[in-house]
């Protein structure tokens, strides 16, 4: 191989190639994402569904069923769950790790354009998204405030204070949790309703008569023209409650007259709170393969800017911030990888008892390093935990290379062969072995860049980025490395230091004390000596055993990072204010605890559509400065998870310690069930869950499938309504809305449009004799009491 030869005859052009390869390191390293670990989120595709006002069994029949039948053909799907919920149908479909995750969203996505015709009218636009690592929230920032409502606080965050969060370079995008979107709520109430001769369908049809702007033309003459607008949409709470929604003889019936009109909120069923005052969060998303640390640094720094321009009163705090222990344990990482460096330097010294000699490995390794990051961005990996402590491994590897042309080169010298020689020769006799070691070693890591399942995804990076350095350490001991032992390596000097010395010393006797035992052994008859290892080897053998079968087995270790989450399950049926009286104990109890710094709850979150009114969750921040590990804080006597259990009545509270692999709130124990009809399965499901909790073994048992929330069926008499001329589809959209609450039109505000919801007020929905107040039209115009056909 000519690369040694030429090396040492044109330092010029060994220098600059080594310059080179760490110029495009060092750019590469500046351009590489940093997370905490690779990304092997398998390619998961959801589709959520919003149905207002639907129970779970018309949402299942209705609209997933029928959702499933479309997507369930899309190639490459390796799993597809569903649940269907009040109101929600979600759809998960996990594809092939090798299936291409945009691809399979645009399949996904022309499935169900093509049975969208046959879902129901009034749903919400079914919603395809990726369900991506890098589209998950990494920030989430509570803005709170005793002053101003959570109404005006998500105003101001969608006016003014997102739009400053997204010009932070890497931002995609801010998305609010516990949002209380601005909407006109019209109460309405069924006894003036049916005092006055109106129903709800009479304000729906109103609203789209008179709450409308349509495009009316234009005025023109030979030299100017003018547009016509008819103003046409109301613009106030006023013009809602002036609204004419029916006229009995010579009166107008107006909506003021059978209820009212005020400003309110979208979704009255959620709700949030930071360190127990009204808040909302905001997320923020970053780009894909964005750095996170960088993207941290730069929302803080925007943070202090939005500051001063927002209302006093107003606190914004980081509830959560996924680079604060990515950073950390680079930074660890880093600090090991120099510490190593510096390790591997002494003991090269320490052995060769030359300064010019050290200072060549001393060179070779960091060239190495920093090159190997322009492979990892070459193949798009990212700087994480397990790429930086490959490098770190990587060191004692790479280093061998350089140690055994330089050792070589070296020898001949103490032989007294002048440098220049030296190398020449020294070379010719370890090119070939140089090469056999790499190609050695990169039998060994490669076969790891080559697993397609989950875990072995993990360690892809892991090994691309051992083979990688290794690659480029044979490449530096054949090129800079010889060329410099040409022009630096001078024969070792005969006087020696103390602390050589002293090291050549304890090498000696450590030297003399193998060679006795060794001796000692051959000395031996060969029944003793084979009788004497057997008996080691068995030993190490049932030790490393009995070790092994103590050791607790998982994907990856629980570690600390600061945070839980706490999740409150009450009983089905339970309403959002219920739920919240629970999450108040818990806060409670996480307010009484020294080491939690910040609690953020939100009641029903829906991380997919609307939540369910009886769960809540608590994010909870820990105190950097702590005696106490997160672990020893849950699960200690008295601890949260103990005071949980006793102090939380009504509801079920569960403190979880989040894993760095497990990103989803899903236990890591899972089983699923499947049977014929719907009551089997509560059958059964009871009596395993029954079984489980008597076993002992686990605890927190939770089943997805609820069948015992409480419900009000209405059986319609078909031929009684036939007769009276009364719809099955009036008294089903009456129904929706009354009870359900639907938008049934817009109003535009400061540009932006708003929902106008309809629903009975409170007062009129408490109980089911509430239904017997509510009438419906039939086709001769005349109203029919619903108790009179249902």
């Amino acid at each position: 191989m000519k690369l040694p030869e030429i090396s040492i005859q044109r330092p010029v052009l060994a220098t600059m190639m080594s310059l080179a390869l760490v110029l495009f390191g060092a750019i590469s390293l500046s351009r590489l994402p940093v997370r905490e670990l690779p990304d092997i989120d398998p390619p998961i595709v959801n589709v959520t569904t919003v149905y207002p006002g639907a129970n779970a069994s018309v949402v299942e029949t209705e609209i997933t069923e029928r959702l499933e039948e479309a997507v369930n053909n899309v190639p490459g799907i390796k799993t597809l769950r569903s649940e269907s919920r009040e109101q929600v149908s979600n759809i998960t479909i996990e594809f092939n790790l090798s299936r291409d995750i945009n691809i399979a969203a645009q399949d996904v996505r022309d499935r169900v354009s093509r049975v969208r015709g046959r879902l129901p009218e009034t749903i919400d636009e079914p919603v395809i998204s990726k369900q991506d690592s890098d589209a998950r929230p990494i920030i989430w920032i509570g803005m709170s405030s005793d002053r101003f409502t959570p109404l005006e606080l998500t105003d101001l965050a969608e006016k003014q204070i997102k739009n400053r969060l997204q010009t932070v370079e890497g931002v995609s995008s801010i998305t609010i949790g516990g949002e209380q979107r601005f909407a006109i709520r019209l109460w309405l109430d069924s006894e003036k309703m049916a005092a006055h001769q109106v129903t709800v369908l009479d304000v729906q049809q109103a609203l789209l008569e008179q709450n409308v702007e349509l495009p009316s033309g234009r005025v023109e003459n030979w030299d100017r023209e003018m547009t016509i607008q008819t103003r046409g949409e109301m613009k106030s709470v006023e013009a809602f409650n002036q609204l004419v929604v029916r006229q009995n003889k010579d009166r107008f019936v107006r909506l003021r007259d059978i209820g009212h009109a005020e400003q309110g909120v979208e979704n009255e069923r959620t709700g949030a709170r930071n360190n127990g005052r009204p808040c909302i969060f905001l997320g923020i998303v970053k780009q894909s393969k964005a750095n996170s640390v960088a993207v941290s640094h730069g929302i803080r720094d925007q943070l202090e800017l939005v500051r001063p321009t927002i209302p006093d009163g107003i606190e914004m705090v980081v509830n959560y911030d996924e680079s604060t222990f990515v950073e950390e344990s680079i930074s660890e990482v880093w600090l090991t990888l120099g510490f190593a460096f510096f390790l591997v330097v002494t003991v090269i010294f320490l052995f060769l008892h030359n300064f010019r000699a050290t200072l060549i490995p001393a060179v070779a390794i960091p060239v190495s390093i920093i090159a190997s990051f322009a492979v990892m961005n070459l193949l798009g990996f990212s700087i994480n935990i397990l790429t930086m402590l490959a490098l770190v491994l990587a060191i004692g590897i790479v280093v061998d290379d350089a140690i055994v042309v330089l050792e070589n080169i070296h020898r001949h010298i103490e032989k007294g062969m002048e440098p220049m020689d030296a190398a020449f020769k020294g070379m010719k006799e370890i090119t070939f072995a140089v090469i056999a070691t790499t190609v050695a070693l990169v039998a060994v890591f490669a076969p790891l860049a080559l697993q397609s399942s989950t875990t072995g995804r993990l360690f892809v990076e892991f090994a691309v980025a051992i083979v990688g350095a290794v690659i480029v350490s044979t490449f530096v001991a054949l090129s800079l490395t010889p060329m410099m032992a040409a022009r630096i390596l001078k024969p070792s000097s005969k006087k020696q230091g103390f602390l050589v010395r002293r090291f050549e010393a304890t090498l000696h006797f450590i030297t003399r004390l193998y060679q006795s035992i060794l001796q000692g052994l051959l000395d031996l008859s060969v029944i003793a000596r084979l009788g004497i290892l057997g008996m080691l080897a068995v030993f190490l053998l049932f030790a490393s055993q009995l070790l092994y079968s103590n050791l607790e087995g998982d994907f990856l270790p629980e570690e600390d990072k600061g945070r839980l989450f706490c999740f409150v399950i009450a009983p089905e049926g339970s309403t959002s204010e219920y739920t919240d009286r629970m999450l108040k104990q818990m806060e409670k109890i996480l307010s009484e605890t020294p080491e939690v710094e910040i609690y953020g709850s939100l009641v029903a979150p829906g991380f997919s559509g609307p939540g369910l009114a009886n769960n809540g969750i608590v994010f909870v921040h820990l105190k950097e400065e702590r005696d106490r590990s997160v672990q020893e804080i849950v699960n200690s006597p008295g601890g949260i998870r103990q005071r949980f259990f006793t102090e939380v009545e009504g509801a079920i509270a569960i403190p979880t310690i989040p894993k760095t692999i497990n990103r989803s709130f899903r236990s890591p124990f899972q089983v699923v069930i499947q049977a014929g009809d719907l009551e089997e399965l509560d059958t059964f499901v009871s009596d395993f869950v029954n079984q489980l909790q008597q076993s002992g073994f686990i605890q927190n048992i939770q089943s997805s499938f609820e069948y015992n929330k409480p419900e009000l069926k209405l059986d319609i008499d078909r031929d009684r309504a036939a007769a009276l001329g009364v719809s099955i589809q009036d008294i089903s959209r009456t129904l929706q809305i009354l009870f359900g609450g639907l938008d049934v039109s817009r109003i535009k505000k400061e540009g932006k449009e708003y929902d106008v919801i309809a629903q009975l007020q409170r007062t009129n929905r408490l109980t089911p004799g509430d239904l017997d107040k509510i009438y419906v039209r039939n086709r001769e115009g005349s109203l029919v009491q619903l108790s009179s056909i249902v």
